[in-house]
């Protein structure tokens, strides 16, 4: 991404919040590099069943993509708990990880009152699948 901002000389970046790690690691690289350019992130667009829309979403069956709900119902708890609860109540979804995070994606602290990001990754069949959703934790 350095070498594609140094060629091009953008002034500004466009990423989904979908890929919310990789925003937050392309925000650190800018910062690092002192390359000027702003990032912005634009939000998730989902389909009308809640599912974060994806490339990888043409290689889910008609059933697959209705197992792989589970991921935004769960995200939309806004609780950690919850939502292992759901992926764990779902046989057909094998989840990879389930992580609350601060924002810059760092361990929670005790205490932490603040905003946060519940992370997901998971595959339904072969087709991995990640979602994200900002929380408010204490708030």
């Amino acid at each position: 991404m350095a070498k594609l901002f140094n060629l091009t000389r953008a002034t500004d970046a466009y990423f989904g919040e979908k890929d919310y790690q990789q925003l937050v690691l392309i925000r650190h690289m800018i910062e690092d590099l002192n390359l000027p350019v702003r990032v912005h992130g634009c939000p998730i667009v989902r389909e009308d069943s809640g599912l974060a829309m994806s490339s990888r979403n043409r290689y889910l069956s008609a059933e697959q993509a209705l197992t792989a709900e589970v991921l935004s119902r769960a995200l939309a708890t806004r609780d950690i708990t919850k939502a292992r609860a759901l992926l764990d109540a779902s046989p057909d979804v094998d989840f990879e990880y389930l992580a609350l995070t601060t924002p810059e994606l760092t361990e929670i602290p005790a205490g932490y009152r603040g905003p946060a990001r519940l992370l997901v990754a998971a595959r339904v069949g072969t087709t991995r699948l990640i979602d994200n959703t900002a929380v408010e934790i204490g708030g």
